[in-house]
């Protein structure tokens, strides 16, 4: 099952209880992220959590907008390792914390038409196949082999990693938010937060537009609306929310089941399988920062005849639906996954520039184990922490679509 065809009806949790006065854990941000993250919290006993989400449903910001794709194809180690812990996670789901979340293991082909991408990729190559992913090199003949129905004469050559693929965002955090209220977590919808509160350098509560909460610890997982929830407690916070929008096309019957994730990575133009037609989606180079989360319909139009120009059966095809959403963007493309210095009890997972939902379900378990471990043992995220921004440690990701 798809983003594009679950009823949005499925995802919703009645509110069955009022709003707490106290918890241990209050969690700011009910997309995959802060589902993961309450989830493996009270999977290790910690229970004592509340996780809160300012819409009417879960997972219907930035998670429930999102294309669905899962891939180990990345420029970095850390985003790779991220990619190798998270993506077996997926593939247990369904038996752990038991939900079907639709997964499709059809790969990502990247075509790519310049030099300077080519060269690149090589390097990438280079570095995913020594930890362990098995990416292959096409020349451009053989891209346009394996799918012919591309028009790919400027195709240079291509990158295709047959584990990458595709899940359903809206059923991972069903399943986390589902799975985590069984084991404790107290989860409500309908509730903004409108205040961080702390005694000095240390955490006391959270207001919001219900009520106030007295707490111990508060996780930053709002996704693209993370540095206003940072701005309330007086913590700048480098996440610029930018929109990506994309749509889905009627029935193209002459697409084959085997149809891979297609990224025209000098156009951050993409296609995949949705249904009996196509999910196509573009990134517009001139975007502004900002929360506007309407189609801009003057990009789709754009989007839409480079779409027809790099395959040419959408011509046959009609819009079946679009919308737009959110990605949330750090200045080096990698997330932030830790505490903040000099600040007790105030922990942030957010800022994945696109990659969030699938290294969600890794995100939620390091950020549990920094929370109750003092740091994270199952992979080493060090670098990842919010400090890297003040003392010039930045890690560039160059795969960003």
């Amino acid at each position: 099952m798809t983003v594009s065809s679950v009823p949005i009806s499925t995802f919703h949790f009645p509110v069955t209880m009022s709003l707490p006065s106290t918890a241990q854990v209050v969690i700011v941000g009910g997309g995959v992220m802060g589902a993961s993250t309450a989830y493996h919290l009270a999977r290790r006993g910690c229970t004592d959590v509340l996780l809160l989400e300012k819409q009417e449903f879960f997972g219907m910001g930035a998670t429930g907008r999102c294309a669905g794709g899962i891939r180990y194809q990345f420029s970095t180690e850390i985003n790779i390792r991220l990619s190798q812990l998270s993506l077996p996670m997926l593939d247990r789901f369904e038996e752990e914390p038991g939900q079907a979340i639709g997964l499709r293991r059809d790969g990502y082909l990247f075509l790519l038409t310049n030099d300077r991408d080519v060269t690149s990729f090589q390097r990438h190559m280079a570095l995913q196949h020594s930890l362990g992913v098995p990416t292959e090199w096409l020349d451009g003949d053989e891209v346009r082999r394996r799918v012919a129905l591309l028009a790919a004469d400027d195709v240079i050559a291509g990158t295709f990693c047959a584990r990458d693929g595709l899940a359903d965002p809206n059923s991972v955090v069903m399943g986390y938010v589902t799975a985590a209220r069984r084991l404790g977590v107290r989860a409500l919808t309908g509730i903004a937060v409108t205040g961080i509160e702390h005694t000095g350098d240390r955490i006391t509560g959270v207001a919001t537009n219900c009520g106030t909460i007295t707490c111990e610890t508060v996780i930053n997982a709002a996704g693209p609306w993370s540095a206003q929830v940072s701005a309330l407690a007086g913590v700048p916070l480098p996440v610029t929310p930018i929109r990506r929008q994309m749509l889905t096309t009627t029935a193209l019957p002459q697409v084959p089941p085997d149809f891979p994730f297609v990224i025209d990575f000098a156009q951050s133009l993409y296609f995949h399988r949705e249904g009996d037609g196509l999910l196509t989606g573009q990134s517009n180079p001139n975007e502004q920062p900002g929360y506007d989360e309407r189609v801009d319909a003057e990009w789709e139009i754009a989007h839409m005849e480079a779409a027809i120009r790099r395959l040419p059966l959408l011509a046959d095809a009609r819009r079946a639906a679009h919308w737009a959403g959110l990605y949330e963007v750090t200045p080096d493309a990698h997330p932030i996954i830790s505490g903040v210095p000099g600040f007790e009890g105030y922990f942030l997972v957010t800022g994945f520039s696109g990659h969030g939902f699938m290294h969600g379900p890794a995100a939620g378990l390091l950020l549990s184990e920094i929370l109750l471990d003092g740091h994270a043992h199952t992979l080493d995220i060090c670098q990842l922490d919010y400090a890297r921004f003040a003392e010039g440690r930045l890690i560039c990701e160059y795969n960003v679509i």
